[in-house]
């Protein structure tokens, strides 16, 4: 089961759920899909056994090859190409890989692609306390990046199937949350009592309706704001699965990189009960 954990904004308390979860269920693996700004190892402290560069392909004209037919650039969604009079010109930073300039071209030759690198993913094993591992990997974009997506689909293909897959989403609605919960079982939407917290619930429910995925909310520091999420969601029909108090012990447990579950153990088997209801909700 592929469960992701997505917010519409930051600060929600996201990474310190996904990152809980994970230690709370026996056939765990982390993947922090955040890759402009992977902090889930700031929990997990996870033994990096793996790294490998992840790049894009990127065209070079050959310009003697090259009838400035136009093609190439015309084609191009993302304005990667532009045609002058004498050459065509090359923007790789917006580049996204996509090969639909070499695919028209008609002369054979005048476009190669050459691999850019974005970036990385890295693997490894989270220890666990209880016999059991959590394997975790993350995308570490390069500085001054822009194509996070490519990088996200990497990091996802780190997937095992035998396990209990949790993507930790990168905030927001826009294309990086896409590529990460596209095709995920079930999608898990981090929340907070307060008019923000539910106008960017409320974009990001419409995301995942769109592409007809299951949901289900979390209410974090649910004793704080008011009731317009819990009156939302049941409006929308949509299940609120657990509610977590604001504790100061909790947060001060999140400002140093422990996971709240090792805090207050008694959340382990409220995740594990949750995970067990969403399977049992998912059976045909």
């Amino acid at each position: 089961m592929i469960l992701a954990v997505a917010s519409g904004k930051g600060g929600t308390g996201k990474t310190m759920l996904a990152t809980s979860l994970a230690l709370s269920i026996t056939d765990a693996q982390y993947i922090d899909c955040d890759v402009e700004e992977p902090n889930g190892d700031l929990f997990l402290h996870a033994d990096i056994q793996a790294r490998r560069p992840v790049g894009i392909p990127v065209p070079r004209i050959n310009q003697d090859r090259c009838t400035l037919c136009g093609r190439c650039s015309e084609a191009c969604e993302f304005n990667a190409l532009a045609q002058s009079k004498t050459r065509v010109l090359v923007f790789a930073d917006m580049c996204h890989g996509c090969g639909v300039c070499s695919y028209v071209c008609p002369e054979e030759g005048a476009i190669t692609e050459t691999e850019r690198r974005i970036g990385e993913v890295e693997t490894g094993v989270v220890q666990g306390r209880d016999a059991h591992d959590v394997l975790f990997a993350q995308g570490r974009l390069d500085v001054g990046e822009l194509m996070a997506t490519p990088l996200i689909k990497a990091v996802r293909k780190t997937s095992d199937p035998a396990r209990t897959v949790i993507l930790d989403a990168p905030p927001g609605t826009s294309c990086p949350l896409v590529e990460t919960v596209r095709g995920v079982d079930y999608c898990l939407l981090v929340t907070e009592p307060t008019p923000f917290g539910l106008n960017d619930l409320a974009l990001a429910v419409g995301v995942m309706r769109l592409l007809s995925l299951p949901l289900g909310v979390i209410i974090n520091r649910s004793d704080s704001g008011d009731r317009q999420v819990k009156d939302y969601c049941d409006r929308e029909d949509i299940p609120v699965l657990m509610e977590i108090p604001f504790r100061r012990d909790l947060a001060e447990a999140y400002s140093k990189g422990i996971p709240f579950v090792q805090v207050d153990e008694r959340y382990q088997a409220l995740f594990q009960h949750m995970v067990a209801k969403i399977r049992q909700e998912l059976e045909p």
